[in-house]
């Protein structure tokens, strides 16, 4: 029976080795070692994994009460004895390597690459840097999991902030949960019926992790008057939508997400809002009608397409370099620019946003 207190699992340093590679992804395994860039902040950073249950709200794709999946990032006071997390836990690896190429046409076949020997710059359990510092929640795109955020997330979190990467069970490729793997409901690009249910599910978990924020770990170095959303592609929808009303909310950031399904918030209701987008992107019209007459910066990738916001901008130029992905499917997922160029823009442009408005 589940309990209607919310479920936390946090990760301790030397208790994280359900987020540690198998010993055969350690030693290499298949095709090329993909690294992610390293943040570009002064901290360290720490990272833990939160399990949530709302027993209040029913999952919409399997019924039961709702899960979620977080991984919540921070600057961190030492790394001393704490080792680096991968990108994915051994049975995401194994699950994304299956469902990529479907997920994200031009990626390779199963077994061309190691996912899970993939290290992220987050060390689990790490204690956290005394201080109050800004909170910032991510959604990411439709289909996606919470993972390829994650290196936009670390470099926010170097520069000093809280990150929460908000994992969406049921539209995500996959995340594993306690309760077992969840896999994507998708098979193609959703019906309107379809995206409309992503998309009101997506506003309930972000509103979800909003509530129970001040319940999470790190809780105590978190500035509760200084929150933030972002999210990529149908996350950014979400995350404008979220925000709609709600006054704990400082700053929304949109990276190439639709505003058309209905009006997007204005006046007092909508806080400061940047909106990014790239110029290879196919619904480029579509974003910028559904954008119009909307106030406040934007930011144009040149040379960019829609998946260079996510890991998939620094991943996808290496797999192409090592002969996996062409060069058609280069262009079509992350667009044929200078990744570390583009990654640049991107964390400049989120993060100089944010200082600005959580001051």
């Amino acid at each position: 029976m589940t309990s209607r207190r919310t479920l936390l699992k946090g990760t301790l340093c030397g208790s994280a080795a359900a987020l540690l590679p198998t010993a055969a992804s350690a030693a290499g395994g298949a095709g090329p070692l993909l690294r992610l860039p390293r943040p570009s902040g002064p901290h360290p950073v720490g990272l833990r994994t939160v399990h949530l249950t709302d027993p209040a709200r029913s999952d919409p794709w399997v019924g039961g009460a709702r899960e979620v999946m977080l991984t919540v990032l921070y600057p961190a006071r030492s790394v001393h004895g704490c080792s680096r997390a991968p990108q994915l836990t051994p049975a995401e690896a194994r699950e994304f390597a299956d469902s990529a190429r479907f997920v994200h046409p031009g990626l390779p076949e199963p077994g061309a690459v190691d996912w899970g020997a993939v290290l992220t710059h987050g060390y689990a359990g790490a204690p956290p840097l005394p201080g109050r510092w800004p909170v910032l929640v991510y959604s990411p795109g439709g289909g996606d999991s919470r993972t390829l955020g994650t290196s936009l997330a670390e470099d926010l979190a170097s520069h000093g902030r809280v990150v929460v990467l908000v994992d969406h069970p049921g539209d995500a490729s996959q995340v594993e949960l306690p309760t077992g793997m969840r896999t994507t409901v998708l098979t193609g690009p959703p019906d309107p019926a379809t995206f409309r249910t992503m998309l009101d599910t997506r506003i309930a978990d972000l509103r979800l992790v909003l509530d129970r924020l001040g319940g999470l770990p790190p809780a105590p170095v978190m500035d509760l008057r200084r929150i933030g959303l972002y999210g990529h592609s149908a996350g950014g929808t979400a995350v404008v939508y979220a925000a709609r009303g709600d006054h704990r909310v400082g700053a929304v950031a949109d990276l190439e997400g639709y505003l058309d399904l209905e009006p997007p918030p204005a006046g007092p209701d909508r806080p400061p809002l940047l909106l990014l987008r790239t110029d290879g992107f196919e619904g480029a019209a579509r974003i910028e009608s559904s954008w119009a007459g909307l106030p406040g910066p934007r930011l144009l990738l040149p040379d960019a397409n829609h998946w260079a916001f996510t890991d998939l901008g620094t991943l996808v130029p290496r797999l192409q370099g090592a002969g996996l992905v062409t060069a058609t499917a280069r262009a079509a997922l992350v667009g044929t620019g200078d990744p570390a160029a583009t990654l640049a823009r991107v964390r400049r442009g989120v993060g100089a946003f944010f200082t600005r408005h959580l001051a």
